[in-house]
C-alpha cells in the first residue's frame, strides 16, 4: 500500500494478491478459536461466527483464483510461516496499529479483534463516524484499480471451484465481481450494513457487532439499530490468549495436543497450496477434510486448565518446524 499508484505494475499486483491470500488466511485462526470455544457449538452467536468463517474461506479462494489468473501460484505454507504470527499484525500493511491474537470468545475479543479486522472503510454505517481508515476494503480497492489499469491477460489454468460459491476468474468483470463480493460481505457498502449484491446478509462487521450488542441489527423508522431479537452471549470455554512465542513449558498432555492439532493444520495448508499449484480438486477436498478434524483437537486442548487457573489452553496454530 506504500507503493505509489503509478508504480503498481504486474509485480505489485502479484504481491498484492499474495498479501490478500495471507490476509484472509490470517483472519481464520482467531475466528475459529472463538467459534470452537463456544460450549454448545450451536445458537445465534455460533451461527454468526460460522457464517463469517465460511465466507473468509471463500474470500481466500477468490484471492487464490485471482492470483492464479495472472499466472502466479499462491504461496501458502511458507508465507504463513514467515508473515502470519500471533500475536501480530495483519499482512499486507493493513491496519498496522491492530494486534491480532488467539483466544476464546469474549466481549473484548469481539470488539478489539473481530470487529477491528472487519472495520468498514468509511466507518460503520450505523455509527456514522465519517472517518476514513486504511482497511481491508481500501486494500482490495487498490487491487481492483491495478487490475483495471493493467488489464492483464487472464488464464483459467489451475483455478478451482467449490460448493461455498468459489468461481473461476475469466474476465475483468469477474475480478470486479470478486472484489466487490469480498468488500460487501466484509464491510457492507458506504450506505448499508448489508452485502446488498450478494444475498443481502449483514456484512461481517455487523454480524460481530450483533453478538457484541446482544441484539439483531434491524431498521427502526428507517434507522439501523441493534433493537431486534436478542442474541445471548454464549457459554464458552475460557481459552486464555496465546502468549507471544507460544506456551512456555506446557505439560505433556498439552504438548501432545498441540502437536496433533498443528500437524493437522499443516495438512490443511499443504493441501491448499498443492490444490492451486496443480489445479487439483482432490487436494482441495483433502484440505477441507483436514480442517474439519481441527475442531475436536482444539476443543480437547480447551479442557485442560492453565497452571494458574486463569483459563484453559487452546490451539496455537504454529506450523511444525
Amino acid at each position: 500500500m506504500q507503493v505509489p499508484v503509478e508504480q503498481r505494475g504486474l509485480d505489485w499486483l502479484s504481491q498484492g494478491l499474495q498479501a490478500a491470500v495471507e490476509i484472509e488466511l490470517s483472519a481464520l485462526p482467531p475466528y475459529l478459536c472463538g467459534m470452537w470455544s463456544i460450549v454448545s457449538q450451536r445458537g445465534p452467536a455460533y451461527d454468526l461466527i460460522r457464517s463469517v468463517a465460511i465466507e473468509e474461506m471463500l474470500h481466500m479462494g477468490l484471492a487464490c483464483n485471482m492470483l492464479t489468473a495472472i499466472g502466479a501460484a499462491p504461496q501458502i505454507v511458507q508465507s504463513y510461516q514467515k508473515r502470519i504470527i500471533y500475536p501480530g499484525a495483519l499482512p499486507g500493511g493493513v491496519r498496522p496499529e491492530l494486534t491480532v491474537y488467539l483466544a476464546g470468545l469474549t466481549q473484548s475479543y469481539l470488539k478489539d479483534v473481530y470487529m477491528e479486522i472487519e472495520y468498514p472503510e468509511t466507518g460503520p454505517v450505523v455509527l456514522a463516524l465519517g472517518e476514513i481508515y486504511p482497511t481491508i476494503g481500501s486494500f482490495y480497492g487498490a487491487i481492483l484499480e491495478a487490475f483495471q489499469q493493467l488489464s492483464p491477460d487472464l488464464t483459467t489454468k489451475n483455478q478451482l471451484t467449490s460448493p461455498i460459491g468459489l468461481y473461476v476468474i475469466e474476465t475483468l468483470n469477474d475480478v470486479e465481481r470478486a472484489i466487490t463480493e469480498i468488500k460487501e460481505q466484509g464491510e457492507g457498502t458506504s450506505k448499508s450494513p448489508l452485502a446488498e449484491d450478494f444475498g443481502g446478509e449483514l456484512a461481517h462487521y455487523y454480524k460481530y457487532a450483533e453478538i457484541f450488542q446482544g441484539s439483531a441489527l434491524i431498521q427502526v423508522d428507517g434507522v439501523w439499530q441493534y433493537a431486534g431479537d436478542p442474541i445471548p452471549f454464549p457459554d464458552v470455554y475460557p481459552m486464555a490468549p496465546i502468549p507471544a512465542g507460544g506456551y512456555e513449558d506446557p505439560p505433556d498432555a498439552v504438548v501432545a495436543g498441540l502437536r496433533a492439532f498443528n500437524d493437522q493444520f499443516a495438512a490443511v495448508l499443504t493441501n491448499l497450496e498443492s490444490a492451486w499449484a496443480n489445479g487439483s480438486m482432490s487436494d482441495l477436498s483433502a484440505s477441507v477434510s483436514a480442517m474439519f478434524r481441527l475442531r475436536s483437537l482444539a476443543r480437547n486442548l480447551m479442557q485442560i486448565p492453565l497452571p494458574d487457573k486463569s483459563g484453559v489452553y487452546g490451539p496455537d496454530f504454529r506450523l511444525p518446524p
